[in-house]
């Protein structure tokens, strides 16, 4: 039986979400060591619609909804930087960012230190496409448009595929109007665990169209895709309204024979739940490690079912392992960090890039 796992990464404001405010960040984009401007560098937040490029002055400016972000600055030939901000830090608002430049014999030893699959994207192309796009029903209606720029790597004294890519991954995404411009830096699935873990920095753009009918349905695509996410349970624990969104949360304990899920009395006692009002912050420290969470708002899709029918459920329902005695900041849009202590298995890890939504997302 595959074990389904997923470190969630990037990989997400409810019904009675109220309109942001925003704040402003400014900056400039300089050469490390020259220090001149770089115009045109490409600037925004990752996993957002929010993005913008420098001026000739290498000047940038953004409005944020109120929130958490990272910062994400990109320049041909330099290494990327990211900044992670939020509506509470000043000392990030009006930032000078240097971009070091990528050496050439780094460069250089980069490619020649691994052989690229020749025929990568024939042999594993499919498996990729199912592990990082998906196989939910919108994954059918995404499209690699750039399929060049991948690499593929398998790695036999670790018995795992690696895969890199040499500029953004460009993903077009029918089924909820956006493309999405993923910058990876990494991709490994681990034959041996079965488990996939990928990182990057992913950009959304809105397709455009004058086509009512297309909108309704990105719009209803949307939601749906929303209800029962990461996204959608972060700002419901951050706003405590997990139980009227339809979220309930399990705790999983190792009894004589088996593991169990019990019912939780009180969830955010549980979870060390603490608002800091001033910051606009709420972060948590759970006491179990492991949680059940189910959404009791919608079925798993039929194609979850067929592939996993031991996980046969009314219910969406999934795990989350988090490293013990780290504390998950949340802030109000969703965003939460460090993303890297808390990984996701079961019906959640089935979602992957095709039913992602930006930051910004508003129901």
């Amino acid at each position: 039986m595959n074990k389904l796992l997923l470190l969630l990464l990037v990989h997400s404001p409810f019904f009675v979400f109220a309109q942001p405010n925003h704040f402003v960040i400014s900056g400039k984009v300089v050469d490390a060591q020259s220090k001149l401007p770089l115009e045109s560098a490409s600037v925004f937040m990752q996993n957002t619609t929010i993005g913008t490029t420098t001026d000739a002055s290498g000047n940038f400016k953004l409005a944020l909804p109120d929130g958490g972000y990272d910062l994400v600055i990109t320049f041909t030939s330099y290494k990327t930087t990211v900044i992670r901000i939020s509506t509470n830090d000043v000392s990030k608002k009006n930032v000078v960012v240097e971009l070091k430049r990528i050496e050439k014999e780094l460069a250089a030893i980069i490619i020649t230190s691994g052989k690229a699959e020749k025929n990568g994207w024939e042999n594993y192309g499919y498996f990729f496409l199912a592990n990082f796009i998906g196989e939910t029903p919108n994954s059918k209606l995404c499209t690699v448009k750039n399929k060049e720029v991948l690499k593929f790597y398998f790695l036999k004294e670790r018995n795992c595929l690696k895969i890199t890519a040499t500029d953004p991954l460009e993903i077009r995404n029918d089924a909820l109007g956006y493309t999405i411009k993923y910058s990876i830096d990494s991709f490994v699935y681990d034959y041996n665990k079965l488990e996939t873990t990928f990182t990057g920095s992913p950009f959304f753009e809105e397709i455009t169209t004058t086509d009512s009918v297309q909108k309704k349905k990105w719009t209803a695509n949307r939601l749906r895709a929303y209800n029962g996410s990461i996204l959608h349970f972060m700002r419901s624990m951050y706003y405590q309204q997990l139980k009227t969104d339809g979220f309930e949360v399990k705790a999983f304990k190792k009894g004589k024979l088996e593991e169990k899920a019990i019912p939780i009395v009180n969830v955010y006692e549980s979870l060390n739940y603490n608002k800091n009002d001033s910051l606009q912050i709420v972060q948590i420290l759970p006491k179990y490690y492991v949680l059940e969470l189910s959404y009791t708002k919608g079925k798993p899709e039929y194609e979850y079912m067929n592939r996993f029918p031991q996980g046969y459920t009314k219910f969406q329902i999934s795990a989350l392992t988090f490293t013990p005695d780290k504390i998950i900041t949340i802030e109000p849009n969703g965003f939460f960090y460090s993303q890297y202590d808390m990984i996701k298995s079961n019906y959640l890890a089935w979602k992957r890039m095709a039913d992602m939504l930006p930051y910004d997302f508003k129901p």
